[in-house]
């Protein structure tokens, strides 16, 4: 099985090598053949690995030793357990979804370079080279079996997003983009490389297995410097790496904007993939998280603020990708609340439904966005339901499954976790119940605003220039002009080609179905000892004695308060958009402040713009004087120069050819050399 184990990651990289470095001569259908047919590998193996997993069989192995210091051992090595094996088909599968997809989306993207852009050649093969490349690194890092390898796949995924939201880079906004997630994901692995130090100082080992075999000896020690519990500070620095990675606020700034790259990616790195990997890690490391209650107690409470105030933010945006960009923040922030609830296989659950639904949502809004002729902002939509029916039906999928209704995968996902969040014992678990509720609420309003404000109503789009409705503004200046194409006028929509609907047909199958695995995936004790859960954190356990199938969840799920409070979101998103469509602008006048607050999401762009990029560009433009101009080459270059010249001028005037010259160089040289002699 190793050698099943080996293709998994090494099929994608295979096609992203080969669409990499053979862009010409294969071709874009040779391009997006081979890295289709990498990933569908890998996707089949790991159908094949899950079953064998299934029938019992698990592995932990090392498959290369890179070095060995000082009894610390670098190695390349695979954990293939139930959580291992479930990362795997979900990367997999959405990435196996997401290369189908874009050899429709892409079909034109030279128009999307200027004519004759060096940047702009081979971008086809190049972009499926990229999806490609990012696949491995995802599967390198939920396959690893230790600190070592998880950080390169941590490493190697944020590289390649980086390429990726910078894709169109002759866009300014591309550029801003790739490069704030790049800067922002750096903070928090800024943590999660504190936290990789001190477990190699204090345990002595990188390895999973080791390293949790000493968990309970390192929560008896205290950190040598600060004094801090140990495991406390261990916990906080990878929950830190995992506040990037998984865009928690306040670290969650570049994930809005990472919208600028192509609609794909959108799916395949914010929705399923790449924001998640911050929620496994935790997972993987409960060993670890179970013995701090103070580290359970910061994860749920940051969890509970980025459902809840990300939430609110998606109500007022306006660009039909960012409305799904602020979701995917706010239901990460759901899966962090379940991790500060010890129900880390809840969170896993949320995670699995969460990647198919808002996948489906993603790629319908890139369906949108083809057919709008690269339009993206919905106040020049409505209407478009006639004209795509496959589109609006999944993404009504995706939308009725994002609120949290039965009897789609969201509602089994997100009502376990609001359950167990009520039943946790650690400090901070009653805000997070209370910013959950409301959450529900928000999601209910949000998810259904999208549906109807793209989908009915009046064709906004046969007048596009004009703004009805709703007026708020969710774009910052510098994101205006993204995406346009030149295009200008209205447009006759049309459904997409099967190449673009046959993925999110098959997406919206697990989006309604795969939340029916919650019996065997939540209390059929399916993940096993890959997940560890203290006696003190008895959620889980308590909800699994109430639980009696999905049936019953679901009679008693229409009793609840969460369902009521997301049917009346809903509701509330009907009145808005379809009774009344006056009223929002009316709301938006009567409540100026509180919407200029979340339409400039609370400021916290603007900070960053004035403190990081302002601070960094004074700090930039003084190193540019001092030690460019005047250091480098001011000094070292043109002072190095310069004295050479003048020492070459003066060796010159020694090297004159006359003998009397040279005489009394001799002269002067010997009453030099008596003076010294005798001194």
């Amino acid at each position: 099985m190793k050698t099943i184990y080996l293709l998994v990651p090494l099929a994608p990289l295979a096609g992203a090598i080969l669409a990499g470095l053979f862009a010409n001569l294969l071709g874009r259908v040779g391009s997006h053949t081979i890295t289709s047919i990498g990933v569908a590998i890998s996707f089949i193996l790991s159908v094949i690995i899950f079953q064998d997993v299934q029938a019992g069989h698990t592995f932990n192995g090392t498959v290369y030793q890179w070095m060995e210091s000082g009894g610390l051992k670098l190695e390349v090595g695979f954990l293939i357990d139930q959580l291992t094996v479930l990362m795997m088909l979900v990367v997999t599968f959405v990435s196996l979804m997401v290369h189908i997809y874009t050899i429709g989306y892409m079909a034109h993207d030279e128009d999307n370079w200027p004519e004759g852009s060096k940047a702009g050649t081979n971008s086809y093969q190049r972009f499926f080279s990229y999806i490609s490349l990012f696949t491995f690194s995802m599967l390198m890092l939920v396959m690893s079996n230790n600190f070592v390898q998880l950080f390169f796949g941590w490493e190697a995924v944020g590289l390649v997003s980086y390429l990726l939201i910078g894709f169109w880079s002759v866009r300014e906004t591309a550029i801003y983009a790739n490069l704030k997630a790049f800067l922002v994901n750096r903070v928090g692995d800024f943590g999660f490389l504190l936290g990789l130090g001190l477990i190699a100082a204090y345990a002595g080992s990188l390895d999973y297995v080791t390293v949790f075999g000493k968990a309970k000896e390192l929560a008896t020690m205290t950190e040598a410097v600060t004094g801090w519990p140990l495991i406390t500070a261990i916990c906080i620095c990878l929950f830190i790496g995992a506040m990037g990675k998984s865009a928690q606020f306040p670290l969650h700034v570049w994930l809005p904007d990472s919208m600028e790259g192509p609609t794909p990616i959108s799916a395949l790195i914010h929705a399923a993939t790449m924001v998640t990997a911050g929620v496994f890690m935790v997972s993987r490391m409960s060993p670890l998280f179970e013995l701090s209650d103070t580290a359970l107690s910061f994860v749920i409470v940051i969890g509970a603020i980025t459902t809840l105030f990300m939430a609110l933010i998606a109500i007022v945006q306006t660009d039909v990708k960012r409305v799904v960009a602020y979701s995917t923040l706010s239901q990460l922030g759901y899966m962090t609340m379940a991790l500060g609830a010890s129900a880390y296989s809840v969170a896993i659950f949320h995670l699995m439904t969460h990647a198919f639904f808002k996948a489906v949502l993603f790629l319908g809004a890139g369906s949108v966005i083809i057919a709008m002729h690269h339009e993206q902002d919905m106040r020049k939509m409505g209407g478009l339901r006639k004209y795509m029916p496959i589109t609006y039906f999944t993404m009504l999928i995706g939308a009725i499954a994002n609120a949290g209704l039965p009897p789609f995968a969201g509602f089994f996902s997100k009502d376990s976790i609001i359950e167990a969040v009520h039943l946790a014992n650690v400090p901070g678990a009653h805000f997070a119940y209370y910013c959950a509720l409301a959450a529900v609420f928000v999601g209910g309003l949000y998810s259904f605003r999208l549906i109807f404000f793209t989908f009915h109503g009046e064709e906004r789009f046969r007048h596009a220039a004009d703004h009805h409705g709703d007026h708020g503004d969710g774009h910052d200046a510098h994101h205006d002009a993204h995406d346009d194409h030149g295009h200008h006028g209205p447009v006759e929509p049309q459904e997409s080609p099967k190449v673009v609907t046959v993925p999110l047909i098959l997406l919206s199958i697990p989006a309604i179905a795969s939340g029916w695995l919650i019996g065997t995936v939540l209390y059929g004790n399916w993940f096993g000892g890959s997940i560890s859960i203290a006696e003190t954190h008895k959620a889980l356990a308590t909800m699994a004695h109430e639980f009696h199938g999905i049936f019953g969840m679901m009679a008693h799920g229409v009793t609840t308060l969460p369902f009521w409070l997301a049917i009346s979101g809903a509701a509330t998103a009907w009145y808005l958009y379809i009774a009344r469509p006056d009223l929002p602008a009316v709301i938006k006048q009567k409540l100026a402040f509180p919407a200029m607050i979340l339409e400039e999401k609370y400021g916290f762009d603007r900070f960053n713009d004035w403190f990081f990029a302002g601070g960094a560009r004074g700090v930039g433009r003084g190193l540019w004087k001092a030690g460019d101009q005047v250091l480098i080459d001011g000094v070292m270059v043109n002072g190095s120069a310069g004295a050479v010249g003048w020492f070459a001028g003066l060796t010159g005037m020694i090297q004159s050819g006359r003998i009397y010259r040279y005489a009394l160089a001799m002269l002067f040289g010997v009453v030099a050399f008596l003076s010294l002699w005798r001194a």
